[in-house]
């Protein structure tokens, strides 16, 4: 079998995914932060969208998923939370380009997470105070959270696409465990 070019289309397509991720994500933040004043102590700028299960708010998130790391000290969470990231994301592009194993569905989750984790990059470089979180959603006081922790775009869009690499994942090894079976029969 020919050994596929780098940038073949079969991997510059899911860059789209990638491109529109940022794109979504960098526009609903401009007018989140445009639009909705920054959460204070009163609920002044909430937008219910869906009564209590749904709700557009402005908040700023200066560390990690559910505000981990918030309290450590400004240079170390810009190493912890910036630089290191970065250097994941540009390791995945080498990753993703090199490797001709991957399935259609792991490309596009791939572009997907990378989109997701560059749009919050841009927000810890660009936006000092914090990546803007805006998306609130009801949780039935499970684990005692009455409210899931807010969230964005670019972090639905890790989420979901990080559900889908992992299915397909599975799938693949799945088939080439059945390969490998039916070759031993």
């Amino acid at each position: 079998m020919p050994e596929q070019k780098i940038f073949s289309s079969k991997k510059m397509w899911p860059i789209s995914l990638c491109a529109l991720v940022i794109l979504i994500d960098q526009i609903t933040k401009a007018l989140v932060v445009k639009f909705i004043p920054l959460l204070g102590t009163s609920m002044d700028g909430v937008i219910q969208v869906c009564g209590k299960y749904l709700w557009f708010i402005h908040v700023r998130n200066k560390a990690v998923a559910f505000s981990m790391g918030s309290s450590l000290p400004a240079g170390v969470r810009a190493v912890l939370f910036a630089a290191i990231p970065l250097i994941i994301v540009a390791l995945v592009f080498v990753i993703y380009f090199r490797n001709n194993e991957f399935s259609s569905l792991q490309r596009w989750s791939i572009c997907g997470i990378l989109g997701g984790g560059i749009g919050n990059l841009i927000d810890r470089f660009f936006r000092p105070a914090g990546v803007v979180d805006f998306i609130s959603c009801y949780f039935w006081n499970i684990f005692g959270m009455e409210r899931w922790p807010t969230f964005n775009i670019a972090d639905t869009a890790v989420i979901i696409c990080g559900g889908l690499f992992l299915i397909a994942c599975f799938v693949s090894i799945s088939a080439n465990s059945k390969k490998g079976g039916a070759k031993n029969d």
